[in-house]
């Protein structure tokens, strides 16, 4: 059964475009430092999940693209690279800490911002519009996949 996701990238690292123009579309999703978000690509995503992908920390954060999940998890070099923003010295080879999954740019869409999000009713329940959330990964409801999905390509 396909679930679906929201996940977030900031442009400078890796915008909806980048990931358009990646070989094949698709890129790892490095840089997830969050056990909650880690355990979500552990655990639950699966190869063919959809993906909105969402544009953060940037002057007009929302969602700018669908995506899907387009391999399962490996560990995520970035952690062991000294050089990377992303190094957690205690992560073990033996034992990484930290993984990541390859996403699949299917499409760019319009921006759906979040003013818009905020003021469909419909959607007050998303995890992403909750105060104080952060997280990076978070699972999206079927119905608000579709609603979404509907908004963005009309």
């Amino acid at each position: 059964m396909t679930q679906y996701w929201l996940m977030k990238s900031e442009p400078d690292e890796c915008s909806i475009d980048d990931a358009l123009a990646a070989p094949h579309a698709t890129v790892p999703w490095t840089g997830v430092r969050s056990y909650q978000a880690r355990n979500f690509m552990r655990d639950a995503m699966k190869v063919g999940d959809g993906v909105l992908f969402y544009h953060s920390s940037c002057p007009e954060p929302g969602i700018v693209g669908i995506a899907r999940v387009a391999s399962g998890t490996r560990p995520d070099p970035t952690q062991f690279d000294p050089k990377s923003p992303y190094h957690d010295a205690a992560s073990k080879v033996e034992d990484p800490r930290w993984l990541l999954l390859d996403v699949q740019a299917l499409r760019k869409t319009r921006l759906l911002g979040l003013p818009e999000l905020r003021a469909t009713p419909a959607l007050a329940d998303m995890l992403v519009l909750r105060r104080g959330n952060r997280l990076s990964i978070t699972p999206v409801d079927a119905a608000h996949w579709r609603l979404i999905v509907e908004k963005m390509l009309a």
